[in-house]
């Protein structure tokens, strides 16, 4: 009769931690999720806002190009 209730403990207790460890996992991964694609979306942003900056510069010379002369 003990073995039969440590057999019964064990197995709820099992199914028990399985079910939650499912459950955090995938509250886990959601987040993971999320975060990944705010990132992408950052980086996006970034990246447009970095062109327009980019393209808003005015093209002037370099001293590489102009022979390194200043006058």
């Amino acid at each position: 009769m003990m073995r039969t209730r440590f057999l019964w403990f064990s197995l709820g207790l099992a199914s028990t931690s399985g079910a939650i460890a499912q459950f955090i996992l995938k509250d886990l991964f959601v987040d993971l999720e999320s975060l990944a694609f705010q990132v992408k979306e950052k980086f996006n942003s970034l990246e447009t806002r970095v062109s327009n900056l980019e393209s808003d510069i005015p093209r002037r010379p370099t001293s590489s190009q102009d022979g390194g002369n200043l006058g």
